[in-house]
């Protein structure tokens, strides 16, 4: 596959996880809001969009790993446009004062609760393409949301959304791409 559909299929995924990220700063119960988020890993998965925290647990080769920079890029450019699209529409959703908890965290809480939600994305991704069953995708999203895990590219659109980008928010963003890699590896090494 050429680089420019891998991004086009990266700039899909990223639009998605932000059309998560609006459903779930647009209710107030959050539990529904985790649900709803879902959806957007859903529609990753069945329509073939490239999500970094979906894919970088399945790579095994130096090229795939070189793709994931493209795939980055991809999923930044999708969550922004997610982000304009919802500020041009004028939607009553703020992302402030989670950006801000997330961003006034320590170094190394964000990364434990990046590895965490590597390993939800990866037992989403695995156990979904063995079963098909949705419930495998449901689940670990809910889990993640619920249990505060950081996952890199939803916190690309809640630090756009909030107008966070800065030094800070770039390493913060960093570090949770890295952790987010470790935790899917990880669940990859098991013994067969």
């Amino acid at each position: 596959m050429g680089k420019v559909q891998l991004i086009i299929k990266a700039i899909y995924a990223g639009f998605m996880i932000g059309i998560g990220g609006i459903v779930y700063l647009s209710l107030e119960n959050k539990i529904i809001g985790s649900l709803l988020f879902s959806f957007g890993l859903l529609t990753i998965v069945t329509q073939g969009f490239y999500l970094y925290t979906g894919k970088i647990g399945f790579v095994k080769k130096f090229r795939e790993f070189l793709d994931m920079l493209f795939i980055i890029a991809g999923n930044f450019i999708g969550t922004f446009i997610a982000t304009f699209m919802s500020q041009m529409a004028h939607l009553n959703i703020d992302s402030a004062e989670l950006a801000s908890k997330k961003l006034n965290n320590s170094i190394s809480n964000v990364f434990f609760l990046s590895v965490f939600c590597g390993v939800m994305m990866f037992l989403a991704i695995d156990n979904f393409n063995k079963s098909k069953n949705i419930l495998f995708i449901i689940a670990p999203v809910m889990i993640f949301i619920l249990s505060g895990f950081e996952h890199s590219v939803a916190n690309m659109f809640y630090f756009n959304l909030a107008g966070q980008y800065n030094v800070k928010s770039f390493g913060y963003i960093f570090i949770m791409l890295v952790g987010n890699g470790i935790g899917a590896k990880i669940f990859n090494l098991k013994p067969e």
